[in-house]
C-alpha cells in the first residue's frame, strides 16, 4: 500500500474539530495535492487540507450533497482532490465507523484510488499531544484496510504534535468552523482561511524551537 503523509494543517484541523465538539460526533473531508489524473499507479498520498464538515446531522443527505460539491469546486481550484473523509465519534471508547460514513467513504473512493478513511482515537486526546491520535484506513483491493503505522507519517515530525498542543492550549478551536457553523452564518468560513494561518505560523514557530 502507498505511504501517506499528512500535513501539520489538515492534522490540526481534523483535531481542532474534534477538539471543538468533544460531545458530538464530527466529520470532515481530506484534500490531497492533485495527481495526474492518468496515472492509476499506487502512488504515495499528501494530504495537504482537512475540510470540517458536520457536527450535528452529519449524514443529512441534502446538506452533504452541498457540501461535498463546494468542497469539490474548492479542492480543484486550487489543485487538490478529495481523497478522504474523517470522523470522530461521540462516545470515547467508539473507534468504529457506520454505514453512512463508509456510504460517502466509498463515494469518495471510485473518483480517488487509495482513498483514506480517518477515525480519530478520542482515548489518546490530550493536551500534550505526544503522538497524532489518527487509526488510517485505506481503500485497497474494493476493502478498507488498516495502514501499518510504518506507512503513516505526519510532516514536520514531532513539531507538528506541539503545533496541535499549543493550539488546543490556546483554545484556537474556537475560530475553526465546519459547514454547520456556515449554514447557521454564511460569514463564518468554512475554508479555514484565518486558521490556516494561525496553524502556518505556529507550525514554523516550534520549528524554529526545535531546531
Amino acid at each position: 500500500m502507498s505511504k501517506v503523509t499528512f500535513s501539520p494543517r489538515a492534522c490540526s484541523k481534523i483535531i481542532l474539530h474534534a477538539t471543538k465538539y468533544p460531545h458530538c460526533a464530527i466529520n470532515g473531508l481530506l484534500l490531497a495535492k492533485q495527481k495526474n489524473k492518468n496515472d492509476m499507479k499506487l502512488t504515495d498520498i499528501y494530504i495537504q487540507d482537512a475540510i470540517p464538515l458536520f457536527h450535528q446531522c452529519l449524514h443529512v443527505s441534502p446538506m452533504a450533497e452541498i457540501a461535498l460539491t463546494l468542497v469539490d469546486q474548492f479542492a480543484e481550484q486550487n489543485d487538490m482532490v478529495i481523497a478522504g473523509y474523517y470522523l470522530a465519534n461521540e462516545l470515547v471508547n467508539d473507534m468504529s465507523t457506520d454505514k453512512p460514513a463508509h456510504k460517502i467513504a466509498d463515494k469518495i473512493a471510485e473518483n480517488f484510488n487509495n482513498a483514506l478513511l480517518v477515525v480519530v482515537d478520542n482515548k489518546e486526546m490530550t493536551c500534550n499531544m505526544n503522538s497524532i491520535p489518527l487509526k488510517i484506513s485505506q481503500h485497497s483491493d474494493g476493502k478498507w484496510k488498516v495502514k501499518d503505522k510504518a506507512d503513516v507519517s505526519y510532516e514536520g515530525g514531532d513539531a507538528a504534535g506541539e503545533t496541535i498542543s499549543t493550539l488546543m492550549k490556546e483554545n484556537k478551536y474556537n475560530i475553526l468552523f465546519d459547514f454547520d457553523n456556515h449554514l447557521d452564518n454564511i460569514t463564518l468560513d468554512w475554508r479555514n482561511n484565518n486558521l490556516n494561518k494561525i496553524i502556518n505560523k505556529t507550525m514554523a514557530y516550534n520549528n524554529g524551537v526545535s531546531s
